[in-house]
């Protein structure tokens, strides 16, 4: 059953992220009462354009994202891309900004993953649950 409803989650996001990217940001930016940001890496190994998008909080000037996958036991590929090249691009509604990844450690990362799991309803506290890997809270910073 949990392979169900991981797969029919994963069609259920690809098809919003499609919605977000073909109206330029007029459609996705909320979805299921959560805010949702486009974030646009290069991969670290085909140098391809690739997009994921994500939920966030907002810090500052500056956007949250987590790096769950669902609690997989790996990280997600656009984690990858980031270390690989932190210098990205995001896309909030129809704004888009270049930003730089920097992942939050110690106090700022326990802050950040308290709003954030509480924005997600306690779902990012049961994907931690499912896996043996911290997962990466990453902050977006304006450029």
């Amino acid at each position: 059953m949990n392979q169900l409803v991981l797969a029919v989650g994963s069609r259920l996001l690809a098809v919003h992220q499609w919605l977000y990217e073909t109206s330029d940001g007029r459609i996705g930016a909320i979805l299921g009462g959560r805010p949702m940001l486009l974030l646009r890496t290069v991969g670290r190994r085909t140098r391809e354009p690739r997009t994921a998008a994500l939920l966030y909080v907002r810090d500052g000037d500056g956007y949250v994202v987590i790096a769950s996958k669902g609690g997989a036991p790996q990280h997600p590929g656009w984690f990858h891309n980031l270390t690989a090249e932190p210098n990205v691009e995001i896309q909030v509604g129809r704004d888009r900004m270049p930003v730089r990844a920097r992942i939050a450690e110690g106090e700022e990362r326990s802050r950040l993953w308290a709003r954030a799991d509480e924005v997600n309803q306690g779902q990012y506290a049961a994907y931690q649950s499912r896996t043996n890997r911290s997962i990466p809270v990453v902050v977006l910073d304006p450029r």
